[in-house]
C-alpha cells in the first residue's frame, strides 16, 4: 500500500525525508512507515486545496454525488482488505473493523443524497425579491482521532466534498495507514487532484500552519477537550469556523421498569465496542436500587467472559488499549477508585496474554462508586464500568447531568412520559433510549458543554460546510 502524503494528487514524502513507524498495539510489530511532515508540507496542501476549490465547487451536485457513490462502492469491494489493515494498526477485533468500514461507507451514501436536496429559498419580503442560497465555505481542514480512523475521516470528507469544499487532512499518528488507504481509494474513484490532501507528521506544526492560513475557512476536529481549546484559540486569528467533537462521559441510566436482561445486553453492546475506547460509550452506570444487585451480578458475569487478544484472531471481543499511556490511564482510574472505596466485582487488572504486548485490561465492573473518583469525573477510555444506585428519577437526572461533558447518554426504560421528559432534561447532544447504537450517518452527531459544538451526519453535517448568502433586489417601482 501507499505510505506517503497526498498533495495535489501526488503521493510524496516529507521534505526532510524523515518518517515514523506505525506499530500494531497488540504485538508492537511495525506495520508501516509514513512521512514525518510539518508546516511546509501542510502549507503546500492548502495551496493544492485552494487551487482545486473553484472547479470542484462549480461541479453540479449530481456529479459530486457520483464520485461519492463510486468511493462507497470501492470501499465495499475492498472491505476485507481495509478491515484487516484497520485491525492491524488500531487493534480492534476484525468484526468491529468490518463494521467500521460499513459505517464509513454510509457517510458517503448519505452525503451523496443530501447534497442533491439543497435548495435555494425565497422568503417573502414586501417590495423586494429575496434569494437565500448556500455556497461551499472553501478550503476545510480536518484532524481525526485513532479510535475510528476510517469512519472519523469519512465523517468529515463526505459532507465537505458533497457540497463542493476541498480539504486538507491530518490523521492521528497512531493510525495513519487507514487514512492513506481511504484516500488512495478516493483518487481511484475519480476525486480530482487537490480536492483531498493528506499530511502525516507533527500535529502541532501541521495544525498551526492551517490555523495561521486565512485560506482555510473551516476546521473540524475530533479529539480531547484540551486540544479543542487550543484549536479554538488558534482559530480566533482568522475567524475560522469550527466543528469540535470533544471528550465525553456518557451516563447510562437503568430505571425500575426496565428488563434487567435487556439492560445488560444494552450495556454490553454500548460499553465494550473498541474496548471502551469510544467517545460515546457509557462511562457511568446509574441503576435503580431495586435492580442494582441483579444488574451488577449479570453484567459482571457477562463482562468477565469476554475474551481479549489480537483483533484478527477468531472469538476475540476485546483488543488492546492503543498505547502505553492509554492503559496506564485505565489502571490509574481503577486504582484511584479502589483507594476511595470502590468494590471490584470483576476485573481490575491488566490481562497478560502470552506473546502479546502488555496493553490488555480486564473488563472491570466497580460498585460503591461516587463523584469524587476519577473514573466518575474523567473519560477513562477503557473497559471500566463504575456503577452506583439511585432512588428516583430526580436523583438519576441530577447525577447524569453532573458533568462538564455532554456528548451522549443512555436510558433504559419503557415509560413513554419519562422518555419525553428525559429528552428535554438530559444535557447531552445524543440520547440513546433503549438503543446502544444511536450514532448513524443519517442523523446529527455532536455534543454540548465541554463536549464541543457542531454536528456531523445527515443534512446537518453538510450545513457545517456551507455559508448562507442573501441576495436582495428591489422590485421595479419600489422605493
Amino acid at each position: 500500500m501507499r505510505e506517503g502524503n497526498l498533495i495535489d494528487g501526488r503521493w510524496v514524502g516529507a521534505d526532510s525525508g524523515a518518517t515514523f513507524e506505525v506499530s500494531d498495539p497488540a504485538t508492537d510489530r511495525v506495520v508501516g512507515r509514513v512521512p514525518d511532515a510539518g508546516a511546509d508540507e501542510a502549507r503546500r496542501a492548502v495551496d493544492a486545496a485552494f487551487g482545486a476549490f473553484s472547479a470542484w465547487a462549480a461541479k453540479p451536485a449530481i456529479e459530486r454525488a457520483k464520485v461519492l457513490e463510486a468511493l462507497s462502492a470501492r470501499l465495499a469491494g475492498d472491505r476485507e482488505e481495509l478491515a484487516a489493515l484497520l485491525t492491524e494498526e488500531q487493534g480492534k477485533p476484525l468484526p468491529e473493523a468490518r463494521a467500521e468500514i460499513d459505517y464509513a461507507r454510509s457517510f458517503f451514501e448519505v452525503s451523496a443524497k443530501a447534497c442533491q436536496e439543497i435548495r435555494d429559498e425565497t422568503p417573502s419580503v414586501p417590495g423586494k425579491k429575496v434569494l437565500v442560497h448556500r455556497r461551499p465555505i472553501g478550503v476545510a481542514a480536518a484532524i481525526t482521532p485513532w479510535n475510528f480512523p476510517m469512519a472519523m475521516l469519512a465523517k468529515k470528507i463526505a459532507p465537505a466534498m458533497a457540497v463542493g469544499c476541498t480539504q486538507v487532512l491530518k490523521p492521528a499518528e497512531q493510525t495513519p495507514l487507514s487514512a492513506i488507504a481511504l484516500l488512495d481509494r478516493a483518487m481511484a474513484s475519480g476525486v480530482p487532484p487537490g480536492v483531498l490532501n493528506l499530511v502525516t507528521g507533527d500535529p502541532a506544526a501541521i495544525g498551526s500552519a492551517w490555523l495561521e492560513d486565512p485560506r482555510v475557512r473551516k476546521l473540524s476536529f475530533t479529539g480531547s477537550t484540551d486540544v479543542g481549546r487550543i484549536l479554538m484559540r488558534g482559530a480566533a486569528t482568522n475567524l475560522q469556523r469550527l466543528s469540535l467533537e470533544l471528550g465525553g462521559h456518557a451516563p447510562m441510566i437503568v430505571f425500575e421498569d426496565a428488563s434487567v436482561d435487556f439492560a445488560v445486553e444494552m450495556a454490553m453492546a454500548a460499553k465494550y465496542r473498541n474496548g471502551g475506547q469510544t467517545c460515546i460509550c457509557p462511562n457511568r452506570f446509574l441503576v435503580h436500587r431495586s435492580l442494582h444487585d441483579q444488574f451488577v451480578s449479570k453484567f459482571a458475569s457477562r463482562s468477565a467472559a469476554l475474551v481479549s487478544g489480537r483483533g484478527r484472531d477468531p472469538g476475540i471481543a476485546l483488543g488492546p488499549m492503543i498505547d502505553d499511556a492509554a492503559i496506564d490511564k485505565v489502571e490509574a482510574h481503577v486504582a484511584d477508585a479502589i483507594q476511595q472505596g470502590a468494590t471490584v466485582v470483576t476485573g481490575g487488572r491488566r490481562r497478560r496474554i502470552e506473546g502479546l504486548a502488555d496493553r490488555f485490561f480486564e473488563p472491570t465492573v466497580l460498585t460503591d462508586c461516587h463523584s469524587g473518583m476519577r473514573c466518575w469525573k474523567e473519560e477513562t477510555f477503557g473497559p471500566v464500568c463504575p456503577i452506583r444506585g439511585f432512588d428516583d428519577e430526580t436523583e438519576a437526572l441530577a447525577q447524569a447531568n453532573d458533568s462538564e461533558y455532554g456528548l451522549a447518554s443512555y436510558v433504559v426504560t419503557n415509560d413513554p412520559a419519562r422518555i419525553r421528559r428525559l429528552g428535554d432534561e438530559l444535557r447531552t447532544g445524543i440520547i440513546g433510549v433503549n438503543d446502544p447504537g444511536p450514532a448513524v450517518a443519517a442523523v446529527p452527531f455532536g455534543g454540548v458543554k465541554h463536549s464541543g459544538f457542531g454536528r456531523e451526519g445527515g443534512r446537518w453535517g453538510l450545513e457545517e460546510y456551507l455559508e448562507m448568502v442573501t441576495v436582495s433586489s428591489l422590485e421595479p417601482g419600489a422605493e
